[in-house]
């Protein structure tokens, strides 16, 4: 599977977030969640009505960095799973994207992610 490099472990703050744009071709930019040596990576669109999540670049996370949050709506989704915790998309997902970080600490995601 082909995949491509959105950053480096370490350009994502612990507890924190980052945004990156749409690949040449796909339609959708994403997103990362970093929880330790742990990143989570979603689409960035809202399932209720697929309008990008943040509000401004990178501030994907509450108040207390403890979910993720739709700007225009204010649902909340865990960072864990994607799952919408309260909102009017109650129970629906993210669209999580897999990833693997290598022993150097770039984090990969398939090519075609958010098309």
């Amino acid at each position: 599977m082909s995949e491509r490099l959105l950053c480096r472990l370490t350009d994502i703050p612990d507890g924190s977030s980052r945004g990156f744009p749409a690949a040449p071709g796909a339609f959708t930019g994403l997103f990362a969640v970093r929880r330790g040596e742990t990143v989570f990576v979603y689409v960035n669109s809202c399932p209720h009505i697929g309008l990008p999540l943040d509000p401004v670049p990178d501030r994907f996370l509450d108040a207390r960095g403890q979910n993720i949050i739709c700007a225009a709506h204010g649902a909340r989704f865990r960072v864990e799973d994607g799952e919408c915790i309260h909102g009017p998309c109650f129970g629906d997902l993210l669209e999580k994207v897999e990833a693997r970080i290598d022993a150097e600490g770039g984090i990969f995601v398939p090519a075609d992610a958010g098309l």
